[in-house]
């Protein structure tokens, strides 16, 4: 990755910001795998003046993970002591491979603060499954979280060169650039280090998964699925594996969580409408559902109605994108049924108390539009917007900051 597309990440300036604070939380850097934390952390290594060390929990394999913590810090400690330096900064990438991480952690960030050494810590982690062992309970008051969502279509079109399509297409994972112009080499590549990585490592070995090859199946029915409603009954029916709604449901905030796809709920004043919805799945990274789609680039950008798909999808990633960076929002759908027809609107965005409702048309027939009416008489108060023919060109949209819309 090059130094401008490290730079384009909106969080480099916010943690150069923080570390310079005299005294600094713990700066946790969440987020998806082959999003660029690492880049960006050694981004901020190369810009930052004080005494630095970058450790990454790779090494902690032949040792015993907590008393490697300990080791690293106590190394940097005499290095400051050495040098007579006032400050330093210790960053540990990939934390969640090391078992009771935040024990460890917290023993020797709290042991710095008695004895007034100012060491300031960054340490990084793939998805928000790193939120669940022991930042919430472990380092409670301690830590300030930055959550680094997939990449953006102005980032990857800045960077890369890629065009909207390119974008709906490919997605967003800087990684696999060098390989869409071998699309075979490419969804391999998306499936084995991204999709099964995921599973096998964020998922499988940070959490109890009484059914993994129920997980698989899921992973892959909800990346296939994407841009689609479809209950968790009629899933069931095509899995191998036996479970129940509750089950997948679980499965799915995992997945989510991962970093790999939602199940968006039913936008409703009622909680418990919501959590009983049918959830819409989304992928967070186009990237995956490519990867799992049976065609080429040439066959989808010719094909209306699955290249249609493609396109609500991308909008739907970059509205997942958005929520990262923003994260003061919720995304879901809204469907109202009366009588024998059914009234559908793509996406609701709520941002700041204020809700939006987009509709991505895809060539679709007469009478597509016609949940706006019924969900206007619901939401009155509620802006709407239409992406794509006699609307805003869903390119524009993706292109663009969603809270410039709620100005």
């Amino acid at each position: 990755m090059s130094e401008n597309s490290a730079n384009s990440r909106y969080l480099v300036k916010q943690l150069l910001d923080r570390i310079e604070e005299k005294r600094p939380l713990i700066q946790v850097v969440a987020g998806p795998r082959q999003v660029g934390k690492t880049t960006l952390c050694k981004q901020i290594l190369s810009k930052t003046k004080i005494m630095s060390q970058y450790h990454t929990t790779d090494a902690a394999i032949n040792v015993g993970g907590g008393d490697w913590i300990d080791g690293v810090w106590e190394a940097l400690r005499r290095s400051m002591k050495l040098t007579q330096a006032g400050e330093a900064l210790l960053v540990i990438d990939e934390i969640q491979k090391i078992d009771n991480w935040s024990e460890f952690v917290k023993k020797n960030w709290d042991s710095d603060r008695f004895n007034g050494i100012n060491i300031k810590l960054i340490i990084l982690g793939s998805s928000r499954l790193l939120i669940k062992q022991g930042l919430s309970e472990s380092l409670f008051g301690r830590f300030e979280l930055n959550v680094l969502g997939h990449w953006s279509y102005s980032e990857m079109r800045d960077v890369f060169g890629f065009t909207p399509e390119q974008y709906a297409y490919f997605g967003a994972y800087p990684g696999a650039v060098a390989f869409v112009g071998d699309e075979i080499r490419f969804k391999e590549y998306i499936h084995d280090s991204i999709i099964e990585s995921v599973v096998s490592k964020d998922i499988l070995q940070l959490t109890q998964v009484n059914k993994p090859a129920l997980l698989r199946q899921l992973t892959n029915v909800g990346i296939s699925y994407s841009s689609q409603i479809v209950s968790f009954n009629k899933i069931m029916g095509g899995l191998d594996d036996s479970g129940n709604t509750t089950t997948l449901s679980h499965y799915i905030q995992l997945l989510d969580e991962a970093g790999i796809v939602s199940g968006l709920q039913k936008h409703s004043e009622k909680s418990i409408v919501q959590k009983r919805s049918i959830p819409k799945f989304q992928v967070h990274n186009q990237s995956l559902f490519c990867a799992l789609q049976p065609y080429s680039y040439p066959e989808i950008v010719a094909d209306c109605p699955v290249w249609g798909r493609f396109v609500e999808s991308a909008v739907g990633a970059h509205l997942i994108a958005e929520k990262s960076r923003l994260r003061n929002c919720q995304i879901g759908y809204w469907r109202q049924t009366e009588g024998r027809n059914t009234y559908e609107v793509d996406f609701i965005f709520e941002y700041n108390g204020k809700m939006l409702g987009i509709e991505v048309k895809s060539g679709a027939g007469r009478g597509r539009f016609k949940g706006f009416g019924k969900f206007k008489e619901h939401f009155p108060e509620a802006m709407t917007l239409i992406l794509g023919k006699d609307g805003m060109p869903w390119e524009e949209f993706i292109a663009g900051k969603i809270e410039n819309l709620f100005d």
